[in-house]
């Protein structure tokens, strides 16, 4: 036991030492040998696989183009969100394969995985998608109903008599 540590000052400066390497070592971009990076994301019930790449801004929903899978023009902008914040609008094709949920939760999901994916691209965007709250998952889910209940807490009617 030669390495032990007997005062204060040692115990910091050994854990400054071991602090300043995991704070200093710059985070490494992954990409895959297409020069794609791949995320999931996950919103409600919704579970996407996002794969992001340089290119003209084109998104592809499970094969079909961004504004024929998701028609309302309030679910294209979420998925246009993450793009904005970190400021690469048009620069990444985008091909995402989404399953389960209603559409506002596969947008959240798509979103949610894009996100991911822009950060394990460049993770120089990483703050500020974690600033906007893009890499967090939204852990909102529906309540499951109780028994002897009509929804999850609505009671069934009163009736005196």
């Amino acid at each position: 036991m030669a390495d032990q540590v007997n005062s204060l000052e040692e115990l910091g400066a050994v854990a400054g030492d071991v602090a300043a390497i995991e704070i200093d070592a710059p985070r490494e971009p992954v990409r895959d040998e297409l020069g794609r990076s791949y995320a999931t994301g996950k919103r409600k019930d919704a579970v996407a696989r996002v794969w992001i790449k340089p290119g003209s801004g084109k998104v592809t929903v499970n094969g079909r183009e961004l504004n024929v899978y998701f028609a309302r023009p309030v679910l294209q902008m979420i998925l246009r969100q993450p793009f904005e914040v970190a400021g690469v609008e048009d620069q990444f094709d985008v091909y995402a394969t989404v399953k389960g949920g209603g559409l506002s939760g596969q947008a959240g999901a798509v979103k949610h995985g894009i996100s991911k994916a822009l950060q394990l691209y460049d993770p120089s965007l990483r703050g500020a998608l974690k600033a906007a709250g893009f890499l967090t998952r939204d852990s909102r889910v529906v309540e499951r109903k109780k028994f002897g209940r009509r929804k999850a807490r609505r009671s069934f009617q009163f009736s005196k008599r």
